[in-house]
């Protein structure tokens, strides 16, 4: 199993990226986090953490910046239901941090509005992971259920649902309410 690639970029596509190592293109599906991280990396460099998907008619490689971001899609694709396709797609929707409280605190919801994510698989998720990912992290609900109102607010503004997510992840902590999180986004899409 492959773990750990270290190269060259030599092409970047939405959503994957070819590595070159030791004379071997590898094609490596990443998260929107880790190809942003990438595009500010010296010299197209990659180094990534691999999870290597085996199946009958196919061999794929999932490639994350991170171990933590890795350690999450691993969580993800252990429950029945979500392959990881849609691992990623979770990934892809917001920060790891939003979705350990979105699923530690219970809120189904915040994953509903996940593309591919359907109440009954939500639900799923919530119970089979609360009890690995830990308590509830009271200090972020506030900040995590008003992004669902912010999403639904940018999205009827006209933006598209992936755009007001990556403005959304990237928005501070200690920006709070509704209303100051949509202005702050808007200014951040103004640039």
């Amino acid at each position: 199993m492959i773990a750990h690639i270290k190269g060259q970029i030599i092409h970047k596509g939405l959503g994957f990226i070819v590595v070159e190592t030791g004379g071997i293109g590898y094609k490596i599906t990443i998260t929107t986090e880790t190809q942003n991280t990438l595009t500010t990396s010296p010299l197209g460099l990659a180094s990534l953490w691999i999870y290597q998907a085996i199946r009958e008619d196919s061999s794929d490689l999932y490639g994350f910046i991170s171990i933590e971001e890795l350690n999450f899609f691993e969580l993800l694709i252990s429950i029945s239901g979500v392959g990881p396709k849609t691992a990623i797609g979770v990934l892809n929707a917001s920060s790891i941090e939003n979705l350990q409280t979105a699923i530690s605190s219970g809120e189904t919801s915040y994953l509903t509005k996940i593309s591919g994510i359907g109440r009954k698989l939500a639900e799923k998720i919530v119970f089979e992971l609360k009890e690995k990912i830990g308590g509830e992290r009271t200090e972020m609900t506030v900040a995590m259920k008003g992004d669902a109102d912010v999403l639904e607010a940018l999205i009827s503004l006209g933006y598209n649902e992936r755009e007001a997510r990556e403005a959304i992840k990237k928005l501070p902590n200690d920006v709070i309410g509704a209303n100051n999180r949509v202005k702050a986004v808007l200014k951040f899409l103004g640039k």
